[in-house]
């Protein structure tokens, strides 16, 4: 499963994209962020880079991402992602339940 991550130039497609991009992860922080900063947190695959995860978020939310930080948690890795268009955060948080 872990081969793909490693391969750069693998072509991304659905099928691995749900791989990359696990879960959302929302706390009262994170909520916070969505509204002021335009950026939202997903729980990613640990081996995933930032532009596979740019990627992964196009194929899957046809999102637009301007900027991805990542870092290790206790749950995973962490990705926190800021979106180009300027509702983007708080339009995908409401397509998926979050808000």
């Amino acid at each position: 499963m872990n081969e793909f991550l490693y391969n750069k130039k693998i072509e991304i497609n659905p099928d691995i994209a749900s791989k990359i991009i696990l879960e959302p992860y929302v706390t009262e922080k994170t909520f916070n962020i969505i509204e002021k900063e335009n950026k939202l947190s997903f729980i990613v695959h640990n081996k995933a880079n930032k532009g596979q995860i740019i990627k992964a978020m196009k194929i899957i939310y046809e999102a637009e991402i301007s900027e991805v930080n990542t870092f290790n948690t206790i749950r995973g890795k962490k990705a926190i992602m800021k979106f180009k268009n300027v509702d983007g955060a708080r339009q995908l948080a409401t397509n998926l339940g979050l808000v």
